[in-house]
């Protein structure tokens, strides 16, 4: 169903969202409304706080963890054209995670491990429950000998900032060494999943991950903005990153991700969050989901891969234990899945995925709603920007 755009709502987003840059919450930010072929797109404020540049409709922006639902629709065409099976192992395409062994306790020493009770699956690299993951609690990164030793390995699991320094194949390598944190399928763990099933998919294509989403996903949707990187005439104005010192409490530039690492390809494409794109790319990968899977009148995924990447796969006491990502929301492949009716919608069913430099995409099918907003201020996320956007996106 899609239901007609409300001028008066459309009024009421452009107002807060342009009063969060008047009070100086973030410099600018761009957004988009779309109701089928009906899409109002509203560039708002600077590319920087000072800054004459405005932001634009094609403004480029880091999307960071808006790559995952990227790259899980590309690993569905994998699954289709049988490269690869939901419910395999992954042990033949990563033999470096074969054999898994896993720790007694998160916390514990790293020679203190049980067998994996079953290998790795390609469903549990989509599920983000493949056994390994941020840790949240009982607080962020906590010195864990498990998180320790990834540190020491170099292994970058958060934002692309710095880009980890080693290829594919040293990445897995590197990681192959480390035990697992809980057994394949006990929980939910946020991004380590992505960033292994980024090999594993090049891997099953026999490409890199960059000319497997380019010929999989962009090309055919026309997304000509986004990639691992862009020619440096087109970075050059990428806007500049913001986000608050806990220790100040103020906000401050962020300078570990400049334009020029965006300017040249990257030693390991990561569809956890490596990509650069702007809103009317964004809106055509979202238009392919809400489409079920078909652009201009061709297939590109198949209606039961739509509906696997679209609808929750976690239990309740996984839901429960994924800490503050989730937020109870369920998870489907590559992006969460709001179960049951909320504070801004009567009916389940929405889905979409932010990114932590202040980038969100959802999709609400049930009023053929997409809606997009990007910044590159990362408090936006929680400094209750993105709530209010939700809020009143969902109301126009």
């Amino acid at each position: 169903m899609t239901c007609a755009t409300s001028q008066a709502g459309l009024d009421r987003l452009h107002q807060a969202m342009a009063a969060q840059v008047a009070n100086g919450a973030l410099p600018g930010m761009v957004t988009l409304i779309a109701h089928g072929d009906d899409v109002h797109v509203d560039p708002i404020g600077a590319l920087a706080f000072g800054s004459p540049d405005p932001m634009r409709r094609d403004t480029i922006f880091r999307i960071t963890s808006m790559t995952k639902p990227i790259l899980a629709a590309a690993t569905m065409t994998l699954v289709e054209d049988g490269a690869l099976a939901l419910d395999e192992p992954i042990d033949r395409l990563a033999p470096e995670l074969a054999n898994r062994r896993v720790l007694k306790r998160v916390d514990g020493p790293l020679d203190e491990t049980v067998p994996a009770g079953r290998p790795i699956t390609v469903e549990d690299l989509l599920t983000f429950r493949m056994g390994y993951g941020m840790v949240f609690e009982p607080s962020f990164d906590p010195p864990y000998p498990i998180n320790t030793a990834a540190k020491k390995l170099q292994l970058v699991m958060g934002p692309p900032d710095p880009r980890t320094p080693h290829p594919p194949d040293e990445w897995m390598r590197r990681f192959g060494t480390l035990p697992l944190m809980y057994q394949p399928g006990e929980r939910w763990q946020y991004n380590a999943g992505a960033l292994v099933l980024s090999v594993v998919a090049a891997r099953a294509a026999g490409q890199s991950l960059g000319e497997l989403f380019s010929t999989r996903v962009f090309e055919p949707l026309g997304m000509t903005d986004t990639g691992f990187w862009l020619p440096a005439e087109r970075t050059a104005r990428l806007p500049a990153h913001y986000m608050t010192n806990p220790a100040t409490g103020k906000l401050e530039l962020r300078t570990l991700s400049p334009p020029s690492e965006w300017s040249r390809p990257p030693v390991f494409p990561a569809g956890s969050a490596g990509l650069l794109s702007t809103v009317d790319d964004y809106l055509a990968f979202a238009r392919l989901l809400l489409n079920n899977g078909v652009h201009e009148g061709g297939r590109l995924l198949s209606e039961q891969s739509v509906e696997l990447m679209t609808t929750n796969h976690l239990t309740p006491e996984q839901r429960a234990g994924a800490g503050p990502v989730l937020g109870g929301r369920g998870w489907g492949f590559g992006m969460s899945v709001v179960t049951t009716p909320d504070e801004v919608s009567p009916v389940s069913g929405r889905y979409g995925w932010d990114g932590g430099y202040g980038t969100s995409w959802f999709n609400d099918p049930n009023r053929g709603l997409i809606a997009i907003a990007m910044t590159q201020t990362s408090d936006f996320l929680f400094n209750g920007g993105l709530a209010e956007f939700t809020r009143l996106a969902m109301q126009t």
